[in-house]
């Protein structure tokens, strides 16, 4: 008997746009869960790297769950070297083909050829597939639900979960001005990591992220809207749906509802207060903070001088009202 495809719903952005807390709201449904970025990369060190329910990533009891039913499926696993990335194992020829944003259907037409070519990425590819399917299973039995969210974010992560056979996705994509993803670049620890400074970087106290500047920040707020984009463009429109992280912040019950009835489950089951219910997310430090308050961070407009708006203006303007942004 063929086994039915296992409900994902991803989460697309660029980085420091609210998918951390849109996860959380979405992960507090009874239906839902989300434990973040299911590409489980870049966790640090396991011996100090915490979930947040606050304890070890390593001994939490729901990733020792999650594991065992990772390894009935044939698979030794951990959730700090999760092995779910598209980049896994990959040789440098691989490497330098990932690498690039996706685009036109051409370019990954193209793109797909030339990995073909490759022997490793004809073995690994499906077996990287297999993983992550099971890996979302294994998410969905252990917290008794029938969809999983993942926040990871990325396109090129998108674009392969879209080809799993085993995998029925459904995409969010998650917009924020790109001011506020700008300053978060020019201090990720003080404006995209936990408010407590013990917490950040996982529990190490030290944010992983180092300061690249407003520019930088623009810059990959377009490129990685502009992936999303081009993913969106192969897919089914009533596949996926837009969201702006102010109106999250601004109209959250309504917001909510939206989104809930796009996934197809029951908007009157959500929580605002979603800090109560018990998560197991790994990424983001806002994933570590006690407050549940849902306000937009806006404080860009006190923290960017003018010069610094000038310059997020010279490099990002036209996109900024391409994505519904006005001055």
């Amino acid at each position: 008997m063929t086994q039915k495809k296992q409900k994902l719903v991803y989460l697309a952005a660029a980085s420091h746009s609210g998918s951390t807390m849109t996860a959380m709201l979405l992960g507090a449904h009874p239906d839902l869960c989300s434990v973040g970025e299911l590409k489980a990369i870049n966790l640090g060190d396991k011996n100090s790297y915490l979930c947040s329910c606050k304890t070890l990533a390593k001994d939490c009891a729901f990733w020792q769950g999650v594991t065992e039913k990772m390894a009935s499926k044939g698979h030794d696993f951990c959730i700090s070297n999760a092995g779910t990335d598209i980049r896994t194992g990959a040789t440098p020829y691989m490497l330098r083909l990932l690498r690039p944003l996706v685009r036109s259907p051409i370019m990954e037409f193209v793109r797909d050829t030339l990995l073909s070519l490759s022997p490793t990425w004809r073995k690994q590819l499906p077996h990287l597939q297999k993983r992550n399917a099971d890996y979302v299973r294994s998410i969905a039995e252990q917290a008794g639900v029938d969809t999983v969210v993942d926040s990871s974010k990325i396109g090129i992560r998108l674009k392969y979960l879209l080809k799993n056979p085993d995998l029925d996705v459904k995409v969010i994509w998650v917009v924020r001005d790109g001011r506020g993803v700008s300053l978060a670049y020019k201090n990720p620890s003080e404006y995209a990591d936990a408010k407590d400074p013990k917490l950040r970087g996982g529990g190490t106290g030290k944010t992983p992220e180092h300061s690249r500047g407003i520019e930088v920040g623009a810059q990959e707020w377009i490129r990685c809207n502009d992936e999303t984009r081009s993913v969106l463009a192969t897919m089914d429109k009533n596949s996926w749906i837009k969201v702006h992280y102010e109106e999250l912040c601004n109209d959250t019950e309504k917001t909510l509802d939206k989104i809930f009835e796009f996934i197809g489950v029951d908007p009157s089951k959500k929580k605002l207060n979603f800090k109560t219910v018990e998560h197991h997310v790994v990424g983001n430090g806002m994933r570590l903070d006690d407050s549940e308050v849902i306000k937009l961070d806006e404080r860009w407009k006190e923290q960017l001088s003018k010069a610094e708006l000038k310059k997020y203006f010279e490099v990002a303007g036209d996109y900024h009202q391409s994505l519904s942004y006005t001055e």
